[in-house]
């Protein structure tokens, strides 16, 4: 095996959180190119994948790499173990390095199926899953997780200590439980508690937003290494910034320019994986999250919002970076 997870140690920098309908090829190899040290793909349904035969034109489109990626792992999820063996066993020669198990996508269309961080109420199941996966393929397996479903059921410890157990290399722990999604704070002192339990390298996951909160969350937890999310979105230099901050020195933020031109180049990827009319509705809310803060920021949103052509797309933010320069 020439991948070890072990490579992926604070000291590369942090990994790219998995997010559904944002981690496509395009955003990682963004994020790469500023420092990530891997990331992960949006999540896959192994059942659906199986059922459909591998003939889901959505499925496959979420498969696709670009040349310049670094490491990146495939993210599954399921509930059944036999359906996420089979995925593995079918998936583990498309180009990713690793597999990550989904425990911790809030979701009720996720979580109504039983799946994602509905499963952290059912920790056997997530070690019949894990070992599932672990024996069918000969990638890494990762997991992530929550820090339990409610505040009534902070299991997160548990449940890592079953994932390592059945054949997990690694542990990612967001901070919050479902019944949180993404709002409050993140309790880092369950990363804390987790990284002490488990003989495995555990990352951290949760309100990290610059390389100040990156040195914090690696001091307060122990933990191996982190992961980030979506302050990422609209935002890749954050990887630089981070990687900057483990080395001891600042890195200087994104120019206005910059953060158009990302968008721009940003589009052309897209355009590249999907082709124009749907780079066009993709585009949209990475946009708003690159301009975000800028002058006349919502203003240029709604001009976007309502345009149909990648040309259009181009002319307006050529207009908007000349306007912030003016």
């Amino acid at each position: 095996m020439s991948f070890q997870i072990t490579d992926l140690l604070p000291a590369k920098g942090a990994g790219l959180a998995p997010m559904a309908g944002v981690t496509d090829a395009a955003m990682r190899l963004l994020c790469h190119e500023q420092g990530a040290a891997w990331a992960v793909s949006e999540m896959l349904s192994a059942k659906g994948w199986v059922f459909s035969g591998g003939r889901n034109r959505a499925a496959n489109d979420l498969l696709a790499r670009l040349p310049g990626e670094g490491v990146v792992g495939l993210q599954l999820f399921g509930s059944e173990p036999e359906y996420i063996a089979e995925a593995g066993r079918q998936l583990s020669d498309r180009g990713f390095q690793f597999f990550d198990l989904n425990f911790g996508c809030p979701a009720p269309k996720i979580t109504g199926n039983g799946e994602g961080s509905a499963m952290m109420l059912h920790p056997e199941k997530i070690g019949a899953v894990v070992r599932a996966l672990a024996d069918a393929t000969p990638l890494p397996v990762t997991a992530k997780i929550r820090s339990g479903w409610d505040a009534d059921h902070i299991n997160a410890v548990e449940v890592a200590q079953i994932c390592a157990d059945n054949g997990a290399v690694a542990v990612a722990v967001h901070a919050r439980t479902r019944m949180q999604q993404y709002s409050g704070e993140a309790d880092w002192q369950v990363i804390a508690r987790v990284k002490r339990a488990v003989q495995v390298p555990v990352f951290g996951n949760g309100d990290v937003r610059g390389g100040a909160d990156a040195l914090r969350m690696l001091e307060e937890t122990g933990c191996d290494g982190l992961i980030v999310g979506r302050a990422a979105q609209g935002n890749p230099w954050l990887f630089r910034e981070i990687a900057a901050a483990l080395r001891g020195e600042a890195a200087p933020p994104p120019t206005p320019e910059e953060r158009v031109d990302m968008a721009m180049r940003h589009f052309e990827l897209e355009k590249r994986l999907y082709g124009e009319k749907l780079a066009v509705l993709q585009m949209r809310k990475h946009i708003a999250w690159y301009v975000h803060g800028m002058r006349g920021a919502s203003r240029f949103r709604e001009t976007v919002n309502a345009l149909e052509s990648g040309e259009a797309v181009l002319d307006a933010l050529r207009k908007f970076a000349e306007e912030q320069e003016e």
